[in-house]
């Protein structure tokens, strides 16, 4: 049998120190962010595509235009990227850890969760902006996590 670690199947300690760091909430918000930000990318790169707000110096040359609208794309592009990662990584990192402290895996977790980034996310805008900011993506996840387990 070959000692080889990519031709091989994993041992049991291998598989349970593999499902130690998958299953903590540092690993979970860590993947998200990075999913997050390959979806915001994709997410800004379309939208940038289909909304052009600065204005086109319609003097300049085509290549001069081209170069402008690509940079455009890009900068909204990243800018996206950076917005659903952080989401992507406080939400999923306040539910693991919401989760993990409740030993329940119900809706209450995602409406926690979204109560958590949305405040977070709205720190800047004051009380009212982060009640506000806790109590729309507390209602959205809580409509998102209704909608997939409505079968369960």
């Amino acid at each position: 049998m070959s000692n080889n670690p990519f031709t091989r199947p994993p041992s049991q300690d291998e598989r349970a120190a593999a499902s130690k760091v998958t299953d903590s909430c540092a690993f979970k918000a860590g993947f998200s962010g990075v999913a997050g930000y390959g979806i915001g990318l994709v997410f800004g790169l379309v939208l940038s595509g289909i909304e052009f707000s600065s204005p086109v110096d319609t003097t300049a040359s085509t290549k001069q235009q081209i170069k402008t609208v690509f940079k455009d794309m890009g900068n909204k592009s990243l800018s996206s990227a950076k917005n659903f990662a952080i989401m992507a990584a406080i939400y999923s990192g306040s539910e693991c850890m919401i989760e993990s402290y409740r030993a329940k895996n119900d809706i209450y977790n995602s409406i926690a969760a979204g109560c958590v980034t949305g405040g977070t996310l709205a720190a800047k805008t004051g009380p009212r902006g982060m009640a506000m900011g806790c109590a729309g993506f507390a209602a959205f996840s809580a409509a998102i996590d209704w909608y997939m387990h409505k079968d369960d």
